[in-house]
């Protein structure tokens, strides 16, 4: 299983609010139907809270780790998606999140699947 306990954070820097973007370009899991790798590029957006209400923010090699745990899971793109919103979501208690997974083609399919959590503002509702 995914370990979400790979997952580090660290303080805020800031009271001011921003938006932290991070995008993964080597995503993998596996098929659960055919055990084939499925490959994906991850975006991870959020706006931590602030840093006097205790905000955190996820730490890059740990964020790293987790999504490899995926690497040999026999799971569907919608569970990974949903998956991964919830353990951040868990894990920083930020004041919105979103997940967009967005995978390679195979059968002549592409799909891209967004896992939002709180307000997240209209700029990041398209893709």
């Amino acid at each position: 299983m995914p370990d979400a306990k790979l997952l580090e954070t660290f303080p805020a820097p800031s009271d001011t609010p921003f938006v932290i973007e991070h995008i993964s370009e080597e995503f993998t899991s596996v098929c659960p139907k055919t055990g084939h790798p499925d490959f994906a590029d991850v975006l991870l957006r959020y706006q931590p809270k602030a840093a006097k209400a205790g905000g955190t923010c996820v730490e890059l090699k740990s964020l790293k780790l987790y999504y490899q745990s995926f690497r040999n899971e026999g799971i569907f793109y919608e569970a990974v998606t949903n998956q991964i919103r919830d353990d951040l979501v868990g894990l920083m208690q930020p004041e919105w999140l979103q997940i967009v997974t967005i995978w390679k083609g195979r059968g002549g399919i592409k799909s891209n699947i967004r896992a939002d959590h709180g307000a997240v503002p209209s700029q990041y509702l398209g893709r």
